[in-house]
């Protein structure tokens, strides 16, 4: 299948792409627009809304989907989608292909049952960042292999691409794993504890994304814009231990990460996780896990977050 035998949008009855193909367009429909496939795809279909609302439903689940919403459908449900009742219109990015076995994982805690995924409340401060994706995904399937990648077009409406060689269809399937990632990692779910101070939460995220940055109660506190002893006191009360101890967790976890997943030397494990000198590091990670970073780093492990 290539671009020429996509049509310009997909209509009723039409197939799906079939598997080992990865196909990604941006339309933008007026009502009467929908889509129904009773046996389901062959393959996975992600759409991402930046405009009007669309309506989708696999199996017995559904969902109206916004600006800003991130809606993927498995394989194998009867399923069908177009724009929502009573919108003006629907604009929105699609790709069917295969999902990389990764996402499954990330996906998981979105399932609305029958293979439906609904992630919403993506800030916005990413939706240009997605949006970009989804443009450097297009370019990307139609490369050829040779010469530099195109350029991302400024406009995309009605534009359809099928990715040829398998390079293309690597870097494609790339930008789409970076929509995935950016947009289950940032929702805001229901599991945050609402009890929690959100200026402290912020703390404890930035202790979390970078644990081997210089941090100190002071920088943790003019980060989330209180003073240090407004800060350190409601941290320990709501965290249960202090932001130098939650600090400390922090990096012993991070390094732990990298004895298991790279082949640094202890030293640079050290450095790369905030601690200041092999000697100390060692003695600490003992305390915590128990053995030296190098015997921890000969014992088989498994790949989980701590």
């Amino acid at each position: 299948m290539g671009a020429d035998d996509m049509p310009g949008t997909a209509a009723p009855g039409d197939p799906s792409p079939p598997p080992g193909h990865v196909v990604v367009g941006h339309f933008d429909e007026l009502p009467g627009y929908g889509v129904n496939r009773p046996r389901g795809s062959d393959s996975w279909l992600f759409t991402w809304t930046t405009g009007g609302e669309g309506r989708l439903g696999q199996g017995a689940a559904g969902v109206r989907a916004g600006a800003g919403d991130f809606v993927i459908l498995a394989p194998g449900v009867p399923h069908g989608y177009g724009v929502a009742s009573g919108a003006p219109h629907w604009r929105f990015w699609w790709a069917h292909c295969q999902a990389r076995p990764s996402w499954t994982s990330w996906l998981r805690p979105y399932g609305t049952g029958d293979g439906m995924y609904v992630v919403t409340s993506v800030p916005a401060g990413l939706h240009g960042r997605i949006g970009s994706a989804f443009r450097r995904m297009l370019a990307d399937a139609r490369w050829t292999g040779t010469d530099a990648p195109p350029v991302a077009a400024a406009t995309d409406d009605g534009a359809v691409a099928v990715a040829h060689c398998s390079a293309a269809r690597e870097l494609a399937l790339c930008s789409l794993e970076e929509v995935v990632l950016l947009t289950t990692a940032a929702a805001r779910g229901p599991v945050v504890r609402s009890t929690v101070d959100a200026r402290v939460r912020r703390a404890q995220a930035l202790i979390a994304a970078d644990p081997g940055a210089p941090h100190t109660v002071r920088s943790l506190a003019e980060a989330v814009a209180l003073s240090p002893s407004r800060f350190a006191h409601p941290f320990t009360e709501q965290f249960g231990r202090s932001p130098m101890r939650a600090l400390r967790e922090a990096r012993l976890g991070h390094a732990a990460r990298l004895l298991e997943s790279t082949d640094l030397s202890v030293e640079r494990v050290a450095a790369a996780s905030g601690f200041a000198g092999p000697y100390h590091f060692s003695r600490v990670f003992r305390e915590r896990y128990g053995m030296p970073p190098g015997a921890y780093r000969g014992i088989p492990h498994e790949f989980t977050l701590r």
